[in-house]
């Protein structure tokens, strides 16, 4: 069977399809199985001339916004990309960005399309103050659920919750399958190590949506209390400088190490000792689970798949968003009770490594591709 995995982003790109596509290739090299990448350069730009038509709405409405007028430029471009580089179709199209499944199936309609939407992009934009609620932005991209629905015969989230936020955007939510993501056990796994200090790390973008300012403000209150810790931040963005003068102006810039962009944190990560992010929304993630896989204490905001992947006190601690005091307390029972937090760790550990890790998931994908194989006969 010959499988396209279709992404918007070059596989060396942060996140967390980039944390497992790239290393579902070798799970694929079978007699049975063929799975090729597929992406748009990041270069290449203004290529495409196509007339776009969406089936389920007109996207001209929205055409005054510069920033529907790249969606659609770029959406081009990716189609343009494909009639230049993919001859011969496949058995099977996996898309793991709307761009992407939508102008795979403009090329080939009579492939079978499984579509992962695996955030919600305007839900960012909003929270990242690029965009407006309820603007043309923010109406355009809801409507593109509709469409992918449409488009697709299999539409797949990565959790319960973003599953639970899109179903109102489609005609039929009760067909939406969920399946996290997964992660290599070989690249994410715990070391034994000894900190002295506890060592707090977050690897996420730094951007306004991951709720940055709100852990920075629980490090001061951690400080003022007289706890000892030092907090890793690790990942960059455009709310770097605002972070740093944050970290500044409440006293914990001699605690805080700034790393930027790593293309490997998962090297180091398990010499820390906690993880903590606390994201203003999350469709699943990532972070959390190869956190977990690396046998770090999981502190994190009770929201979206963050929620579905900690119980509170048994495998992690949830605190409200926006609370940075609930989180500063949060922070306090685990870097003042070594033993708790690696029984939270090793609980999170477990977990990840039954529902997380990409044996798991790359079964339950196989499982749904071969119900596309017309040889129907298991590997």
């Amino acid at each position: 069977m010959r499988l396209l995995q279709a992404l918007f982003f070059p596989p060396e790109q942060p996140g967390g399809v980039s944390s497992m596509i790239p290393y579902m290739q070798d799970r694929f090299s079978s007699s049975r199985w063929e799975m090729e990448m597929f992406w748009l350069p990041r270069r290449l730009r203004n290529k495409g001339r196509e007339d776009i038509v969406f089936d389920t709405f007109d996207w001209t409405q929205y055409a005054q916004s510069d920033i529907v007028q790249k969606y659609i430029q770029t959406y081009r471009d990716y189609i343009w990309w494909t009639r230049m580089r993919i001859q011969q179709p496949h058995d099977l199209i996996h898309a793991h960005h709307p761009i992407a499944g939508l102008a795979l199936k403009h090329v080939f309609p009579n492939v079978p399309l499984i579509q992962t939407i695996h955030s919600s992009y305007e839900r960012e934009l909003v929270l990242n103050e690029r965009i407006e609620e309820n603007g043309l932005e923010h109406q355009f991209l809801v409507s593109l659920y509709r469409e992918l629905e449409l488009k697709s015969e299999r539409l797949i989230t990565v959790s319960q919750s973003f599953a639970g936020y899109i179903s109102s955007f489609v005609d039929h939510p009760e067909l939406i399958n969920v399946i996290p993501n997964g992660f290599d056990e070989k690249r994410f796994k715990p070391v034994p190590h000894e900190n002295e200090v506890p060592q707090l790390v977050c690897v996420c973008r730094l951007v306004p949506a991951k709720g940055l300012d709100i852990l920075f403000k629980a490090c001061a209150e951690l400080k003022k209390r007289g706890h000892d810790y030092v907090l890793h931040i690790i990942g960059d963005g455009p709310f770097r400088e605002e972070l740093e003068a944050l970290a500044q102006e409440l006293g914990i810039y001699n605690e805080t190490i700034f790393y930027g962009y790593t293309l490997h944190p998962e090297e180091f990560v398990p010499f820390f000792d906690i993880f903590v992010l606390p994201s203003r929304a999350e469709a699943f993630g990532s972070v959390f689970a190869e956190a977990a896989l690396s046998c770090l204490a999981l502190v994190g905001s009770d929201v979206g798949g963050i929620s579905e992947q900690i119980e509170d006190g048994v495998n992690g601690l949830l605190v409200p968003v926006e609370d940075y005091v609930a989180l500063s307390e949060a922070l306090e029972k685990v870097i003042s009770d070594p033993s708790y937090r690696y029984e939270l760790a090793r609980s999170a550990w477990e977990k990840a490594k039954s529902h997380y890790s990409l044996t798991h998931v790359v079964n339950e994908l196989k499982k749904m591709y071969l119900q596309f194989d017309s040889r129907k006969s298991e590997e």
